[in-house]
């Protein structure tokens, strides 16, 4: 039992044996130490009771010494066990681990998730969420080196090298497992982690099972300001806490951190520690019991005892002490299962929280010879005695360089030995050594030691695709990239390269920090004598060394050299030659040898040059040449041109033939003239007056400009930012373009920045767009950063123009074709005859010509004439419609002469053949017509004479972007006025355009009164336009139909002559509904007669005189009556304007029209009356259903006849404005469709009508059944049906009760209206809205026109003692129902009670107020005195009122009706709030009406009740602007012309007669202004007048019906309704149509920020605008940014499909076919997708692909989603694709669900649209046999009979009777039986 006892002992005091000797209390003899080893001890033998006494000592001696060595062996790696408690200190801190010194120089590591349960659990947040979180804090942030830690050892493993390695846990669970909560006692040092941060402080993750830990905030004051920077603490944070409280047997713990309690923190007995729960770190009180060489022996905690080893005493107090000392000593690490305590006596241990300072040495890395040992420890190591009398430990694996070469006699003390030291040990302040050979002759032993640049020899470990791993030294790895394996690049490395091959390297990069290593393999680098740079300091001006190239720009080569150190070489300075191209000469990984120009440390800015001068004294000599023969920038010089390169001219310096460059764009200021004199200058042509730009080392740049050079020669060159301030305009060039803006290059060499924004005058969609490189510009500086070297430039022609256009115009014209003259001389030096006649051909010469061809375009070639290869045409326009044939001679005029291309451009035109010889006057204004467009200049003939004058399209310099709009078109019509009078050289006058606005547009185009700009020609009509005919209108003819369409039948006469026929020209009676075209077939012959011909060009119908006749198309008739003997028509062909086509038809007249097309921008059904006459169908005037009107394309087949009648008639566009809902009179009781345009709240809606008409809608005639919201359910542009009530005065009054509009339904009324008194009767109960709360009580809306009052004492039976209850009870707009208590007719008065009593209502105010009970008997009495004293107060105010008002309309009877009368004003302001304005302006209607129905005031009786008819409604609505209702050809996003101004104020609108002519009245008033002194009356009238236009300007900004005209009005109304989608819509669409995108933007920006994020589908609104805004008007990116953005605040998919629409609909189909592929992906399981992508196929027309994508979606989709995406493939296919394909699909899907009813009703919809009536008959008759539900089967014979009422007869109807009677007897029959 004893040496079981000894071998594993328990822990405390042992247990004497059970001898009859008495314990004795030596210290020397206690051992207790003894047996507590981490090895076996040693068995002891009983006692023999005979030995003798020496053998007895002798074999004690032995045996202590023994067991001393081993009570004292250092810490051994194999003494550590799993579970072992440790302290440690933080060595290293990496983002995934902790690197932990261990005492006896071991070493430990510490995973990222062993810190704590909170911080692993953040962690596996931010994993799962793939982004950072916020309050996640890494591990460097965490911990600090040299920070004391305990921890657990977790695992005990061994590496892949077979190497052990310790892995350590800091969690609080495992550290602390060993306690209870019981356990837990105040004073207790324990360590934690922050596990969550709350209000008043932090809970701390202790790791003790049922205990919480909280640290108060108070208690954590100091540790934040001295240790933690003044930050808050972090989850996971470690903290050293000291228990201050203990709750509840240990559940609830407060903790301490603060330092002055933590570092005198003792463990005593009172915390009742044991040996199981004993942590690392405690500080304890101990004596010292026994003293050895190799450390002591201590007691502590009275019971227990533990070792210190000799490298844990206090090194100041080493051999001083003695038995019994008192020490204090600090827990290094207790063994879990012999229970063997480690203890250190080092102060830094003593004070826990206190960090260890020293963590490295000094002499790391030196090699040491002939080191003695010390002592040596066989499980352990040695230690040694270094030179300097300290300490050093070698593990025992670094003792020798394997197990079986070591050798323990080697070590025995006094032995020396060659070591090298390797690292220190903080945890023993001890530095470690290594006697390995492999160590002592390492070149390196870290990263640390290797520095870029150096040679390192290495093994090659594994050969990637991403490079090759080399092995450096012992732990050092190195990457040598692919780009590196040799100077060149390298496919296949492991042909030459083979594992364990020895290699020598060139290191390039080292960061012993992140342990990255980087090399290179390239030979001429690693082989290179020239110095390697390594920072930039190295890099010395005039350093010749070798590098790599990194990147190869258009702008020059990146070089880089070691360290990540990098230089650029400049285009200039890659060759002695100039490269245009530096990418094809140069590539990336190139091995270069470079010189060093200039480097800039501070900035890390290298610049290099490739130019190498090998000899330094042929260097000085040609830097002495070069000085005596240099230029200077600003330099005027002539040159020589030496070649043609790619990008300019390489020429020579006269005369001194200094090489230099001349680009191609610096050859003129004219973009198009640089190309022209770059092609006809050549080798040996002399240039004068060449600027030098720039001049570096053996390159200098030249430039050719006139501007530039004028500017230098005039001094108008900065030469240093110091000389430019803001508002300069300098001369300069672009040097580069950018989608920023364009980088501005002057003569001195500096340069700024154009920013897009103010580039141009005009929107800048792409820099390019307006300006290329090399062109000149003017620029204004706007703003200069001198200590930047920076400047901001203004391209804008509003900023940088000076003087007048005209003549700049005029300068850059004789420039322009000065240089095309000096063009023609050097053409004229020419040997060849060709070019030289080409340099004499000046345009206005007339030729005589021959025909050579007409090409298929119309343009025609002429023969070359005398000089062979000339080539001459003139181009269809110039044809001028003549007859041309080959062989053909013609007079033409030249026009212009092509340089480049050789080309003669010719006119036939007569006017400019033959001349006429008139005098012109200089300055004076001509039209002319413009015949030939070049990029800055065009040619126009004048229309008087036909001589040629040239003007230059450009007005400026910058002038160089045109918008399509802007731009001149040959044939169009311009204003000039003539410089000169005479052609001069150049063959044409000089001349100055006039204003745009007298720009004409082409004649040809002007004529086509009948094509529209959205019309597409027939292409088989065009074909035969080239043929003559010989007919003549009347003459019968034979042809074959070729094609059908809609509305007309192409036909092929003989002679191979097209004909057209017309829908209107097939049959004489056209049925309704039936399409004519259909009745001719392909192919078929027809017999027709000619009733016009249309001309091509003009696109009019010319009659038969006319001499292009014999050109035209033919317009046939097939009609019978037609094809009659003398019964034909011949077509209105001489009516020249479209006015006199359409008088023949009168409003109200019933036409038949052709379905041409439904344009879906425009709303309208464009149809065809006649051949000659078209017509439009507003959308509103189609149909009464809504189910038409949502979509009118499915009801009309095109080339369907349908019955309309004429409405309107639009002389400007020559077409018929028709209805198909009858005359649209809009009269009184008339039946309408509207479009609402404005919803005013608490009083009704506003509708507009197709052709201008306005009509307002009463909140009362919203619905029969009023509600408490009546107005939500309308929103603008909403499409409702309307009665007229009144159509009297300028605006309708309408009604959408269902019992107008719908009166055949004959529903309940619940509401009836009240339109008059008339209607209201005594002790009827009706509901109605509170108009207002007034002081003698309630006014109550019954009706439009009728208000009712209820005094207090009839509202409610409780009398509240604050008026403000009534108005919160009772805001405006409430809906209650009330009874009539009286109705005076002769004074228009209804009293009105709200009682419970009364009404059987609860009452108005809740009994919950707790208000008092009105006395029944006073009620009476105090309302009637308090309302006669109200009442003789208000007759006053009011007789006051009206006369005043009366006086003054008497002195202004044309006062407009927007103006307020003036007592309005006062009570406004005095009252402020919104019901109160209300009221007021409510009593003044009263009184008004008062004084037309009671003239005799006094009878009033205080009751009032006011009734008035609808004209006061009518007149507070303001007709629109006429400008407003034309319909305009808007964009998307365009401001709706219904748009009213909602302001919420309308109860202050007046109601006064119509307004008239505002601005005649306010002309009227100006001229009557007296200059002469005036008298009182005169002043007082002025005085009036004053008041009267300030009333007006205020009444008309507080107008509710006010248009918003600029963006703070658009601002107040988004103010008053932040959340309507629609009004930020429009503000947007207002700052477009200024075409201010930006601002756009900005509104949609701050729409997105301001609607509330619950309005999720007006934020939808506004991000479906933005799209479309950067759709239209932005780049791909800023699209693709706003997607993103998005996508992410919305319902993806609504997203996306909204983009997919705008895509669509802007015909962007590539990106639309891109962005549903996305959508495919991400969105699979959305039917939706499928279903919109198969309906984009089959519109594209790509029905096979849709049909693929069906597919596609029934793999994906689940299977019950399968019938649905059938049937709705299948729909598509009926509107889109193949009928047959779909009838098919339809079939397929029925077979195998047949009671399916919603697929067979889907089914017979499309079969009645497309289908046969024959076929919808087949369909009913199948399914009214099936077997289904009768409820359902009764669905399908309804709509079968309601099918037969339509189309079939009276007989069809019965037989469908019949079967559903036969249908029912036979369910009840069954049932019966």
């Amino acid at each position: 039992m004893a040496t079981v006892e000894e071998s594993f002992p328990r822990g405390g005091t042992r247990k004497t044996h059970k001898s009859k000797k008495t314990f004795q209390q030596s210290v020397e003899q206690d051992n207790l130490f003894d047996i507590s080893t981490e090895e076996d001890s040693t068995k002891r033998k009983k006692r023999q009771k005979e030995p003798s006494k020496t053998k007895k000592l002798k074999i004690e001696k032995k045996e202590s010494s023994k067991s001393v060595r081993e009570k004292f062996e250092i810490l051994g790696i194999e003494s550590l066990c799993e579970g072992m408690r440790l302290l440690g200190c933080v060595k290293e801190v990496n983002e995934l681990e902790l690197v932990i010194s261990l005492p006896s120089g071991l070493q430990g590591f510490v995973q990222v998730t062993e810190i704590c349960d909170a911080y692993t659990k953040k962690l596996n947040e931010q994993v799962a969420q793939e982004e950072p979180l916020k309050d996640l804090v890494l591990l460097p942030e965490l911990f600090s080196p040299g920070m004391l830690v305990r921890c657990v050892v977790s695992n005990l493993g061994i590496t892949a090298s077979g190497k052990k390695s310790v892995k350590l846990s800091l969690n609080p669970k495992n550290v602390n497992k060993v306690l209870s909560a019981e356990a837990l006692k105040p004073g207790m040092l324990l360590t934690g982690t922050v596990s969550s941060l709350e209000d008043h402080g932090y809970l701390v993750d202790i790791g003790v099972g049922g205990a919480r830990a909280f640290l108060p905030v108070q208690k954590t004051q100091e540790y934040i300001r001295q240790k933690n920077k003044g930050a808050k603490l972090k989850v996971g944070q470690y903290l050293n806490c000291i228990i201050k409280e203990v709750k509840g047997n240990g559940g609830i713990v407060s903790l301490s951190i603060d330092h002055s309690e933590v570092s005198t923190a003792i463990a005593t007995e009172e915390q009742n520690w044991t040996l199981n729960n004993l942590l690392p770190g405690l500080v304890v009180r101990a004596q010292v019991q026994k003293v050895t060489p190799l450390g002591l022996t201590l007691s502590f905690l009275s019971f227990f005892t533990g070792h210190v080893d000799f490298m844990h005493l206090d090194p100041k107090k080493a051999g001083t002490y003695f038995s019994n000392q008192a020490v204090k000593a600090c827990i290094l690490c207790v063994h879990p299962r012999a229970r063997a305590v480690r203890l250190s006596l080092r102060p830094v241990f003593l004070q826990p929280g206190r960090p260890l300072t020293r963590l490295s040495c000094q002499r790391l890395r030196a090699v040491l010879d002939d080191i003695p040992v010390q002592g040596f420890f066989s499980k352990a190591g040695a230690t040694f005695r270094l030179n300097d009398g300290s300490l050093a430990y070698a593990r025992l694996s670094h003792l020798s360089d394997s197990k079986n070469t070591f050798n323990p006699e080697a070590f025995k003390p006094g032995n020396t030995h060659k070591c090298r030291i390797i690292d220190y040990s903080p945890m023993d302040e001890l530095v470690l050594l290594s006697l390995r050979t492999s160590i002592i002759e390492a070149q390196y032993l870290s990263c640390h030691d290797i520095k870029p640049g150096a040679l390192v020899k290495g093994t090659i470990m594994t050969i990637k695709p991403h490079g090759i791993l080399v092995k450096v030294g012992e732990h050092i790895r190195g990457l040598v990239p692919t780009m590196h394996l040799a100077d060149i690049l390298m496919k296949n490395p492991e042909k030459k390269y083979h594992i364990g091959d020895e290699v020598m390297c060139r290191v390039l990069l080292c960061d012993p920090e992140s342990k990255k290593l980087m090399m290179t393999l390239k030979k001429t680098l690693v082989e290179s004598k020239l110095p390697a740079i390594t920072c930039y300091a190295d890099a010395k001006t005039g350093l010749q060394t070798h590098g790599f190239i990194l990147r190869v720009k258009d702008y020059g080569c990146i070089v880089k050299f070691y360290n990540d150190v990098q230089g650029l070489v400049p285009k200039h300075e890659l060759s002695a030659e100039y490269v245009p191209d530096p990418e094809k000469v140069f590539y990336t990984g190139q091995v270069v040898k470079v010189v060093v120009l200039n480097c800039e440390p501070s900035k890390e800015r290298m610049l290099l040059s490739f130019k190498l001068l090998s000899d330094p004294e042929k260097e000085r000599a040609g830097h002495s040449q070069k000085k005596r023969k240099s230029v200077r920038a600003g330099q005027l010089v002539d040159v020589k041109v030496l070649e043609k390169s790619k990008d300019g001219l390489e020429v020579a310096i006269l005369p001194d033939n200094i090489p230099a460059f001349l680009p191609t764009s610096h050859l003129s200021d004219h973009v198009a003239n640089g190309p022209l004199l770059y092609h006809w200058l050549q080798a040996g042509d002399t240039l004068h007056r060449v600027l030098c730009l720039s001049q570096s080392e053996r390159h200098v740049l030249l430039c050719r400009k006139p501007a530039l050079v004028s500017a230098v020669e005039g001094g108008q060159d900065p030469k240093g930012f110091s000389e430019i301030h803001p508002g300069m305009l300098l001369v300069g060039f672009v040097k580069s373009v950018k989608d920023y803006g364009v980088f501005i290059q002057f003569p001195s060499g500096l340069s700024g920045l154009a920013p897009k924004a103010i580039m141009s005058d005009k929107f800048v969609t792409s820099t390019s767009d307006h300006f290329v490189e090399g062109q000149t510009v003017v620029a204004k500086v706007t703003n200069v950063d001198e200590e930047k070297q920076r400047m901001l430039l203004s391209l804008r022609l509003s900023d940088c123009s000076v003087g007048e256009l005209a003549t700049t115009s005029l300068l850059l014209l004789s420039q322009c074709l000065e240089e095309r003259q000096g063009v023609r001389s050097l053409m004229s030096n020419r040997d060849s005859v060709l070019i030289q006649t080409l340099a004499e051909m000046t345009p206005g010469m007339v030729l005589d010509l021959e025909v050579q061809e007409v090409l298929e375009d119309g343009s025609v070639v002429f023969s070359e004439g005398p000089v062979a290869g000339l080539v001459l045409r003139a181009s269809k326009y110039h044809r001028a419609g003549q007859e041309v044939q080959s062989g053909q001679k013609k007079k033409v005029v030249i026009l212009y002469v092509d340089m480049l291309k050789l080309e003669v451009h010719v006119s036939l035109y007569h006017a400019l053949v033959t001349r006429k010889a008139k005098k012109l006057r200089k300055g004076s204004d001509y039209q002319a017509i413009v015949q030939h467009l070049e990029e800055s200049f065009a040619v126009a003939s004048l229309v008087e004479t036909g001589h040629l004058a040239a003007f230059s399209l450009t007005s400026h310099l910058n002038d160089t972007f045109r918008f399509d709009s802007e731009k001149l078109q040959v044939g169009q019509g311009v204003s000039l006025t003539l410089r000169t009078t005479e052609p001069g050289v150049t063959g044409l006058l000089l001349a100055v355009e006039g204003p745009a606005t007298k720009r004409t547009m082409r004649q040809t185009r002007k004529d086509s009164e009948m094509v529209d700009e959205d019309d597409e020609v027939d292409p088989a009509v065009v074909v035969g336009t080239v043929k003559k005919h010989t007919l003549s209108i009347g003459d019968m003819v034979t042809g074959t139909v070729k094609s059908i369409k809609p509305t007309h039948a192409v036909v092929t006469l003989e002679d191979g002559i097209i004909g057209c026929i017309h829908a209107s020209h097939i049959l004489d009676d056209v049925p309704e509904g039936t399409s004519p075209t259909a009745k001719l077939k392909v192919g078929r012959t027809v017999t027709a007669r000619v009733i016009g011909g249309r001309d091509m060009k003009t696109f009019k119908f010319l009659p038969i005189s006319h001499p292009r006749f014999i050109r035209t198309i033919p317009e046939l008739s097939v009609r019978p009556s037609e094809l009659e003997k003398d019964g034909h028509t011949a077509l209105n062909t001489h009516s020249v304007s479209p006015m006199e086509k359409i008088k023949q038809y009168q409003t109200g007249q019933t036409v038949t029209c052709f379905f041409k097309k439904y344009n879906v921008v425009k709303k309208w059904l464009e149809v065809e009356i006649a051949p000659d006459i078209r017509g439009r169908i507003p959308m509103l005037l189609t149909s009464l259903s809504f189910k038409v009107l949502k979509h009118p394309d499915k009801k009309f087949r095109l080339g369907q006849a349908l019955k309309a009648t004429v409405v309107g008639r639009d002389f400007s566009k020559a077409f018929l404005c028709l209805s198909l809902i009858g005359p649209h009179k809009l009269e009184k009781g008339e039946v309408a469709m509207g479009r609402v345009v404005k919803v005013t709240p608490k009083k009704g809606l506003t509708v507009s009508f197709p052709l201008g008409k306005m009509g307002r809608v009463s909140i009362f005639h919203l619905s029969d059944s009023y509600s408490e919201t009546p107005l939500e359910d309308f929103t603008p542009e909403k499409i409702v049906r309307c009665y007229v009530l009144s159509a009297a005065g300028p605006v309708l009054t309408l009604s959408l009760r269902s019992s107008r509009t719908n009166p055949e339904t004959k529903s309940k009324i619940p509401d009836p209206e009240v339109n008059s008194i008339q209607d209201v009767e005594e002790g009827q109960l009706l509901r109605g809205y509170v108009k207002s709360v007034q002081p003698h009580g309630v006014l109550f809306g019954l009706g439009p026109s009728v208000v009712g009052l209820a005094q207090y004492p009839h509202v409610s039976q409780y009398s509240p003692s604050q008026k403000a209850l009534y108005d919160k009870h009772l805001p405006e707009g409430k809906l209650l129902t009330a009874k009539v208590l009286s109705v005076n007719h002769q004074n228009n008065l209804v009293e009105l009670s709200f009682l419970p009593g009364d009404t059987g209502r609860p009452d108005v105010l809740s009994a919950s107020q707790g208000l008092p009970l009105l006395k029944a008997e006073g009620r009476q009495t105090e309302a009637e005195e308090r309302d006669h004293k109200g009442e003789e107060k208000e007759q006053k105010k009011n007789q006051k009122r009206r006369e005043k008002r009366n006086q003054k309309r008497r002195e202004e009877p044309q006062l407009p009706s927007k103006e307020k009368s003036e007592p309005q004003k006062p009570q406004a302001k005095k009252q402020g709030k919104r019901p109160h304005l209300e009221s007021g302006s409510e009593q003044e209607r009263v009184n008004k009406k008062q004084k037309k129905a009671a003239p005799s005031e006094e009878d009033d009786s205080g009751v009032e009740v006011y009734y008035r008819e609808g004209e006061e409604e009518i007149e507070e609505m303001c007709v629109l602007p006429k400008r407003l209702t034309r319909p305009a050809e808007a964009p998307r996003l365009q401001l709706p012309s219904g748009f009213v101004w909602d302001v919420g104020l309308d109860s202050l609108t007046p109601a006064l007669p119509p307004r008239g002519d505002s601005s005649d009245s306010e002309e009227d008033e100006k001229p009557q202004q007296a200059t002469q002194k005036k008298s009182k009356k005169e002043r007082e009238v002025e005085k009036q007048k004053v008041e009267k236009e300030l009333s007006r300007i205020e009444e008309a900004l507080m107008d509710p019906r006010r248009q918003p005209e600029s963006a703070d009005d658009f601002d107040r109304l988004v103010l008053s309704s932040p959340n309507s989608s629609i009004l930020w819509l429009q503000y947007m669409a207002f700052h477009l149509q200024a075409t201010e995108i930006e601002k756009a933007r900005a509104v949609a920006e701050r729409a997105l920020k301001t609607i509330s994020f619950r309005e999720e589908q007006e934020k939808l609104n506004v991000w479906v605008a933005l799209l479309n805004l950067e759709n239209m008007y932005g780049s791909q990116e800023s699209l693709t940014k706003v997607f993103e953005r998005a996508v992410q605040y919305n319902e993806p998919l609504k997203v996306f499909l909204q983009l997919a629409d705008i895509y669509t609909k802007s015909e962007k189909f590539q990106e639309a076919g891109e962005l549903y592929n996305r959508m495919l992906k991400r969105f699979r399981q959305e039917k939706i997708v499928w279903i919109k992508y198969g309906a984009f196929l089959l519109r594209r027309g790509q029905a096979g692909a849709s049909r693929r994508v069906m597919q596609r979606a029934l793999e994906c989709l689940p299977n019950k989603e399968h019938v649905d995406v059938i049937a709705k493939f299948a729909q598509l296919e009926f509107q889109l694709g193949d009928a047959e394909r779909a009838k098919a699909m339809f079939e397929n899907t029925l077979s195998t669900y047949p009671k399916r009813t919603d697929v067979w009703s889907v089914y017979i919809d499309m079969t009645i649209k497309h289908g046969s009536q024959k076929e919808v008959r087949d369909i009913f008759e199948r399914v009214i046999h099936l077997s289904l539900a009768p409820k359902r089967m009764k669905f399908f014979f309804k709509r079968y009979l309601d099918y037969e009422k339509q189309h079939g007869t009276e007989k069809d109807v019965q037989a469908v009777k019949a079967k559903a009677l036969e249908y029912v007897e036979a369910k009840s029959s069954v049932s019966e039986d």
